[in-house]
């Protein structure tokens, strides 16, 4: 297994599959990785400042993270690894963190942090070691394509109640996501291709007609994008190995492992290929990467559910897109001008996007259950299903002491746990 694999260049056609060991020509693989930088970039810097970590960190070692990956799977795993939202509770609970300004106790949480990407990469090495059967057998496909589902149903009340402020935000949601639509349905060739990317670009320009044209709603302001260097270091932080902090932190772990798993079963389903047998390098190369992350002074790491929903759009799965996603997120990190322009996308364009690609990946879920025919007829399948949903859907939370899961964690493993329970009485 080489670190670069050699992808057989396939010219685009319109409807046809780009496998993960396919790509097209450079110069559309470049425009594709930059859709996937604008479809992440939102989340990965949004966790950062919840959490008084420096955005540039974020956006750098969220690149340097990808690459790790990458090589670790030997760039047979389409993915992105961006900023997870799952540290955000405990790593406010651990640091104190007032909620404004730089975080004043970052080492203590970056300590947490390197201690939990461990526990990850000791996972994904029993998981090399001991194979994927026995998560075949705790995640058939009834429980895959629910978990798949709750993550993009999960993250929908983010850009529906936190993305549109005023009633003109919430209409320009609305153009965003038809603009989107519009593109996927009436363009063709590389155009089609590019719909989340396209349709941002013609929202952003409705909206500045709107705004700076028409005064209507809170115009763009380019001043930050003007007074920004071109080139600078971030804000590097050193880490700070506190044992209560460590303990605090280190059990997202499972969460992180739920994620991971979820990806890779979305996207083996949605190119026909088994991964299975590369998820324990997967949960190695996102440990690694999240471990790297928070030694430099980054958030902790996951494998993207926004990349997922534009990899079901496109219908083009080539690893080597996410290379040059992962380089541009490179250069950002040292270029403030750039973090500051794409941070001066509408809030309310980025949310009708949003809507968009959190759809996608609900829709991927029960395209899962489609293609492995799950019989709804069998009542361990029909309520294995429609808890795992509710639960992500309504962010079903619970505490053990003061580690919390959420609605995406309490859902996967609520599924497992479930349909373990229930076939031992299913005929």
């Amino acid at each position: 297994m080489s670190l670069i694999p050699a992808w057989r260049v396939i010219d685009a056609q319109p409807g046809r599959v780009i496998a993960p060991d396919e790509r097209l020509p450079w110069p559309q693989t470049t425009v594709l990785g930059v859709q996937h930088v604008i479809a992440m970039f939102g989340a990965t810097v949004l966790a950062p400042l919840l959490m008084g970590f420096d955005p540039n960190v974020a956006i750098l070692m969220s690149g340097i993270g990808t690459l790790i990956f990458f090589v670790v799977v030997g760039g047979r795993v389409p993915s992105y690894l961006g900023s997870s939202f799952a540290f955000i509770g405990v790593v406010i609970a651990a640091s104190g963190y007032a909620g404004q300004g730089p975080n004043p106790n970052l080492g203590v949480a970056l300590g947490g942090i390197i201690a939990c990407g461990a526990v990850v990469v000791l996972i994904g090495l029993v998981v090399a070691m001991a194979g994927t059967g026995w998560i075949e057998s705790l995640m058939p496909p009834v429980v895959t394509g629910a978990v798949v589902a709750v993550i993009g149903l999960n993250l929908a009340g983010v850009p529906i109640k936190n993305m549109a402020p005023t009633d003109f935000d919430a209409w320009m949601q609305a153009v965003t996501f038809v603009s989107v639509g519009a593109v996927a349905v009436f363009t063709r060739g590389m155009t089609q291709r590019l719909l989340i990317l396209v349709g941002l670009i013609v929202a952003s320009l409705i909206y500045a007609l709107l705004t700076n044209g028409l005064g209507l709603g809170k115009p763009i302001d380019g001043a930050a994008i003007a007074s920004a260097a071109w080139f600078g270091l971030p804000a590097f932080a050193t880490p700070v190995f506190s044992p209560q902090a460590m303990l605090l932190i280190a059990p997202v772990a499972v969460i992180l492992i739920a994620e991971n798993l979820g990806h890779i079963k979305a996207v083996s389903a949605m190119t026909g290929r088994n991964l299975d047998p590369l998820m324990g390098r997967a949960f190695i190369g996102d440990g690694l990467a999240t471990m790297v992350s928070g030694a430099a002074g980054g958030t902790g790491v996951t494998t993207y559910a926004e990349n997922i929903g534009v990899m079901a759009a496109t219908k083009i799965y080539s690893t080597a897109m996410f290379i040059v996603a992962a380089l541009i997120a490179i250069v950002l990190g040292f270029s403030p001008k750039f973090g500051a322009l794409i941070q001066a996308i509408p809030l309310a364009v980025m949310g009708g996007v949003s809507i968009v690609v959190f759809g996608l990946i609900a829709v991927a879920g029960a395209k899962i259950w489609v293609d492995n025919k799950v019989d709804f007829g069998n009542n361990v399948n029909l309520i294995v299903a429609a808890v795992t949903l509710i639960l992500g859907t309504g962010d079903y939370t619970l505490k053990f002491g003061a580690f919390t899961m959420g609605g995406i964690g309490t859902a996967t493993f609520g599924a497992i746990l479930l349909h373990a329970l229930l076939k031992r009485g299913g005929r």
